[in-house]
C-alpha cells in the first residue's frame, strides 16, 4: 500500500540559475498533496544567462502535448536531411550524420515545462531566442537527432506517458521532484505519469535520460535546502536509467574537460556510478547552462543509435552508451565524480551490431 508523505513535492527544472535570481512558478496541485512548486535549479555558474519575461501563473489545462518542432529546428539548425553541426555539439555528431544516422525510426519524448510563463533566453546556433524550458530541451535533442520523431508532454500533467509501438523510445527528463529528506522513493504518492516513467526504466521499455541535477552533490543526496530529488532515487537501478551530468566543455584527449561547477556527480553509490554519464554543456556559446541541457544530448545520441541498431532493445542501447563512454577526455577522471565517463557517440556507433 502506497503512502503519501505530508509534504509538497516540488518540480524543479534542471537549468542552472544564480541563487540570487532563482524564481518559482506555482502549478496546479498533483499527487493529492499540496500544490507543488516548479522552479529552476540554482547555480552561481548561470550568471551570464538572462531571464526573459514573466514570473509564473497557474497552468490552465492538463492535456498532453505532442508537437512537431521541425519548423523551428530548420530555423535553428538546418533541415532533417541536411542538418548543421553547431559549435556546442561534439564533432561525433557530424560523423553520425555523414554515415546516415540521424535518429530515423526512434521516438524522443520530452517531459518538461511547455506551458508556463517562464522563459529562457539562449542561442543554439542562429541567433538569440526566447523559449520555455521544454522548448529549449526538445529543440536541442531534435537538432542532434533531426530525423527522430519528437513528442512532448508537459510535466504538470498527471497522465501516463505514451510510448511508440515501433522503434526505440527515449524519454528525456530535465526536471526533478524535490521533497524534504528522510523518506524513501516508495513512500511517494507518484502520479500516473511518474509511475509510468519509473516502470519504463525498471522494465526496459524506454531509454530514460535523466538530468542529474544542479546542486553540486552526489545523485540521491540532500541539497543545501534539505531536499532530495526523489525521482532520481526512484529511477536508480532501472535497467534503462541514465543519469547525465554536465562537463563545462566537450572533452578531447588534448583538451580534457572538467565537471561543471553546478553539476551533480555520481557519488559513492556504485549503482549510480554504473548509470552515470557526462557530456559537454557549452553554456558560454549558447547561454544555456545546467544538466537540463546535458540530458537532451544523451537523448539525441540514443535516438541516433536506434536509427542504426534498429532491432536493439532500450536496454542494449543504454548499455552501449555506458560501455563505450571514455575517460581519457576528462581531466582527473574519477568514477565517483564522472561515473562511466564522457559519452562517445562515435564509439557507440562503431560496431556492426550490439549485444
Amino acid at each position: 500500500m502506497r503512502t503519501q508523505p505530508l509534504f509538497a513535492l516540488s518540480l524543479a527544472l534542471m537549468a542552472a540559475l544564480p541563487t540570487a535570481h532563482a524564481q518559482s512558478l506555482r502549478l496546479e496541485g498533483r499527487f493529492g498533496l499540496k500544490p507543488p512548486v516548479a522552479s529552476h535549479g540554482e547555480s552561481d555558474d548561470f550568471a551570464r544567462q538572462q531571464r526573459a519575461r514573466g514570473e509564473g501563473r497557474q497552468a490552465r489545462n492538463d492535456r498532453d502535448s505532442s508537437t512537431d518542432l521541425s519548423t523551428l529546428a530548420k530555423r535553428t539548425g538546418g533541415t532533417s536531411t541536411s542538418p548543421t553541426l553547431q559549435s556546442w555539439m561534439s564533432t561525433d555528431v557530424a560523423g553520425a550524420w555523414a554515415a546516415g544516422y540521424k535518429g530515423a525510426g526512434a521516438t524522443m519524448l520530452f517531459v518538461d515545462d511547455f506551458r508556463s510563463t517562464q522563459y529562457l533566453s539562449g542561442n543554439l546556433g542562429t541567433g538569440n531566442k526566447v523559449l520555455r524550458h521544454g522548448d529549449w530541451t526538445s529543440l536541442e535533442g531534435s537538432m542532434i537527432a533531426p530525423s527522430a520523431t519528437l513528442k512532448k508532454q508537459d510535466f504538470n500533467t498527471t497522465s501516463a506517458i505514451a510510448l511508440a509501438t515501433t522503434g526505440l523510445n527515449v524519454v528525456n527528463l530535465s526536471y526533478a521532484m524535490y521533497a524534504a529528506a528522510g523518506y524513501s522513493a516508495s513512500q511517494i504518492g507518484w502520479s500516473a505519469k511518474e509511475q509510468s516513467i519509473i516502470a519504463a526504466a525498471q522494465n526496459g521499455k524506454a531509454v530514460i535520460s535523466k538530468a542529474a541535477g544542479n546542486d553540486a552533490i552526489a545523485v540521491g543526496g540532500t541539497n543545501a535546502s534539505g531536499k532530495v530529488d526523489y525521482l532520481n532515487l526512484a529511477l536508480k537501478g532501472g535497467v534503462t536509467t541514465l543519469f547525465v551530468g554536465a562537463l563545462s566543455t566537450n572533452g578531447t584527449t588534448t583538451s580534457p574537460a572538467t565537471l561543471a561547477s553546478y553539476s551533480n556527480y555520481a557519488g559513492a553509490d556504485t549503482t549510480v556510478q554504473n548509470q552515470f554519464l557526462v557530456v559537454g554543456v557549452e553554456g558560454s556559446k549558447t547561454g544555456l547552462y545546467g544538466t537540463s541541457f546535458a540530458a537532451p544530448v544523451i537523448t539525441g545520441y540514443a535516438a541516433i543509435l536506434g536509427s542504426k541498431f534498429k532491432t536493439a532493445t532500450p536496454t542494449q542501447i543504454t548499455n552501449q552508451l555506458l560501455n563505450t563512454a571514455r575517460q581519457d577526455t576528462i581531466r582527473n577522471y574519477s568514477s565517483a565524480i564522472h561515473g562511466r565517463g564522457e559519452a562517445s557517440l562515435s564509439r557507440a556507433l562503431a560496431p556492426v551490431s550490439v549485444q
